[in-house]
C-alpha cells in the first residue's frame, strides 16, 4: 500500500519510480562554488557571493525552475557585521516570484525590468504589438507588481527587492517553483497543486539542512510574495512540518530537515480559494459593471455589464458567505465575536470597514488630499465614517461571478487544481453544481493543501511566529474579507499579526520596502 501511494505521488509530481531511485542530486551546499558580484544600491556599492542555480531536491522534475539563488554579503566571510547582523545571526529573506500560479524563476540581483518582482501571471507580457494607449498586451490580466507601472512604462525605475534586502544585511535565498502549466516531455502536467508549495518547502528544507555550512540563521527565515506568491508565502508560514505534504517532499527527495519558517510577508495573498467566490460577492454584490485586468486593461470609466445569470449567481454566493464566516468562530482583538447576519451585515463587516478607515487615516496623516473620496466622512483631521457601499463602487468590480472557480473552467485557479492528465477542474461544490461545461472536481485533500486556513492552530503543525499582510484598498483581485479572515484566525491562535490595507494601492507588492525591512528588523533583533 505504501509503495502504491508513493507511485501515485510520483506520477502527480512527474517523477517515475525508476528516476526517483536512480537520479541523485547532492544537497550539500558548496561554499566555494560562487561568483563574486559588485552591486549598487541607493548609490552604495556592496559585494556579495552569488550561489546561483542550485538544484534543491535530489529528484528534480524540472530543473529549469526547481533551482535556488543564494546571495551572501562578502562581509560575513571576513568577520564583519551589517546593520547589527553577523554571519551567525543574519536573517534569511526568502522571496518568491510566483504569479498567477504559473511556473516561476528564482529572484536574482540582476535588473529584470520588473525590479525583482513576479511578472504578470508568472510571465512577462509580450512587448511586440502595442495597444492604442501605448501599453503592451496582457495575456490574461494580472495587474502590475510593485505599486503600478510608472508613466514611462515597463522600463521605469524600480527598486530590486533582492538588492535592498542585501543592503540591509540579510542573506537572500530565492527558489523557483513549478506552476499550473508545467509539463514534462511526455505532456504530463507536473505543476498542478500542490507542486509549487512542495517545491518551496523543499527549498526551505535545503536551507535548514545546510544551516551549519553557510552564513545566516536558518531559524530566521522570512518568506515574501505577492498575489499567488503571497499565497505561497502564507502557506509556508501556516503549514510548517505538516505531514500532509510529506509524500510529495519524499518523492522529490527533499533534504532531511524541517520546513517551518520564522515569519511571513504576504502582499494581497490569493488564498482560501474554496471560499473566495463567496467573499468576492459579499463585497461586490450589487455592482453590475466590471472592468477586467486592473489598471493596465484601461476601460476604467466604462466596463461591461453582468448578465442576468451572473447577477443571480452573485446573489447566491453572497447569501452563502455569512454561514461560512460564522462557522469560523472568529473574534476581534477584544474578544468580541465576528459575525454576519443573513443580509451580510454585522461585526465582521464593521471590522473590515475599520481597516479601511485606518488606512484612510494613515494616508490623511501623511498629507494625502482626501477630498476626492466622497465616501469618507472627515472631521477635524479624523476619518470618522465610511460609506462602504459607495467605497466598493469606487473600487470597481474586476471579476465576474464566479471569480475563482469559473463555471466554464476558464479561470487560472481551476487550472491550478488539474491533475497529471486533466488540465482544469472545479474545486468547490458550487462550481460543480452550476458547471456550464463537462468537468470533474479536485480532490478535497489537494484543495486543502493550497489553503493556509485549515492548518493554523493544528497541533502537528508549526506556524510562523510573525506575519505582515498587506492588501491595497484599491485591490479587487480578491475580497478584502480574505486577508481580514486570515489575520483574525492568526490572532485568535496567539500569532503576532500586522495587517494593513494601504490606501489606494492596486494589486501589487513590495511597494514599501523600507517599512517591510523595518518590520523585519523589529522581529529579528
Amino acid at each position: 500500500m505504501r509503495k502504491l501511494l508513493l507511485a501515485t505521488i510520483c506520477l502527480m509530481c512527474g517523477i517515475s519510480l525508476v528516476h526517483a531511485q536512480q537520479k541523485q542530486v547532492n544537497l550539500n551546499f558548496d561554499v566555494q562554488k560562487f561568483e563574486s558580484q559588485t552591486l549598487t544600491v541607493d548609490g552604495k556599492t556592496i559585494t556579495v557571493r552569488a550561489y546561483e542555480n542550485i538544484v534543491y531536491v535530489q529528484h528534480p522534475v524540472d530543473t529549469s525552475v526547481q533551482k535556488m539563488n543564494i546571495y551572501i554579503p562578502e562581509e560575513y566571510f571576513t568577520g564583519k557585521s551589517i546593520n547589527g547582523y553577523t554571519a551567525a545571526t543574519a536573517p534569511i529573506f526568502f522571496p518568491n516570484k510566483v504569479g498567477g500560479y504559473m511556473p516561476a524563476q528564482p529572484a536574482s540581483t540582476k535588473n529584470n525590468g520588473m525590479g525583482g518582482m513576479p511578472p504578470m501571471n508568472g510571465q512577462f507580457p509580450p512587448m511586440g504589438d502595442k495597444k492604442p494607449d501605448g501599453m503592451p498586451p496582457m495575456n490574461g490580466g494580472m495587474p502590475p507588481m510593485n505599486g503600478g507601472i510608472p508613466p514611462m512604462g515597463f522600463g521605469g525605475p524600480r527598486q530590486n527587492t533582492v538588492l535592498v534586502a542585501l543592503s540591509k544585511g540579510y542573506i537572500v535565498a530565492s527558489a523557483g517553483a513549478r506552476g499550473r502549466t508545467s509539463k514534462d516531455a511526455n505532456g504530463i502536467y507536473t505543476g498542478k497543486a500542490p507542486a509549487a508549495i512542495a517545491d518551496l518547502k523543499a527549498a526551505i528544507r535545503y536551507l535548514k539542512f545546510n544551516d551549519n555550512n553557510m552564513p545566516g540563521d536558518a531559524n530566521k527565515i522570512i518568506s515574501n510574495g505577492t498575489s499567488a506568491g503571497g499565497a505561497m508565502s502564507t502557506l509556508l508560514g501556516a503549514t510548517g512540518n505538516n505531514p500532509d505534504y510529506e509524500p510529495y517532499l519524499k518523492a522529490l527527495g527533499a533534504a532531511a530537515a524541517t520546513d517551518d519558517i520564522f515569519a511571513v510577508s504576504a502582499y494581497c495573498p490569493i488564498i482560501n480559494l474554496e471560499n473566495a467566490d463567496m467573499a468576492y460577492e459579499w463585497q461586490f454584490n450589487g455592482i453590475h459593471t466590471y472592468s477586467r485586468g486592473g489598471p493596465m486593461q484601461g476601460n476604467a470609466q466604462g466596463g461591461s455589464e453582468l448578465t442576468a445569470a451572473q447577477i443571480a449567481i452573485s446573489a447566491q454566493l453572497k447569501a452563502l458567505f455569512p454561514a461560512y464566516l460564522n462557522s469560523l468562530h472568529l473574534t476581534d482583538k477584544n474578544g468580541t465575536a465576528l459575525t454576519l447576519d443573513k443580509e451580510g451585515n454585522g461585526s465582521f463587516k464593521e471590522l473590515v470597514k475599520a481597516y479601511v478607515v485606518a488606512s484612510a487615516q494613515k494616508a490623511l496623516n501623511a498629507g494625502t488630499d482626501m477630498s476626492p473620496y466622497a465616501f469618507l466622512t472627515i472631521q477635524n483631521g479624523k476619518v470618522t465614517q465610511i460609506d462602504f457601499e459607495a467605497y466598493v463602487k469606487y473600487m470597481q468590480r474586476q471579476k465576474t461571478p464566479t471569480a475563482f472557480d469559473a463555471l466554464d473552467l476558464s479561470n487560472p485557479e481551476t487550472n491550478l487544481f488539474g491533475t497529471a492528465t486533466i488540465n482544469s477542474q472545479h474545486f468547490t461544490d458550487f462550481g460543480v453544481a452550476h458547471a456550464t461545461v463537462a468537468s470533474s472536481q479536485a480532490d478535497a485533500a489537494i484543495v486543502k493543501m493550497m489553503n493556509p486556513m485549515p492548518y493554523i492552530g493544528q497541533i502537528n503543525t508549526t506556524t510562523a511566529k510573525h506575519w505582515r499582510i498587506r492588501h491595497g484598498t484599491k485591490d479587487k483581485d480578491t475580497g478584502l474579507a480574505i486577508s481580514v479572515i486570515l489575520a483574525a484566525r492568526l490572532q485568535n491562535n496567539g500569532i503576532d499579526v500586522n495587517l494593513e490595507l494601504p490606501w489606494d494601492k492596486p494589486h501589487s507588492g513590495d511597494y514599501d520596502l523600507n517599512e517591510l525591512f523595518s518590520w523585519t528588523d523589529s522581529i529579528c533583533k
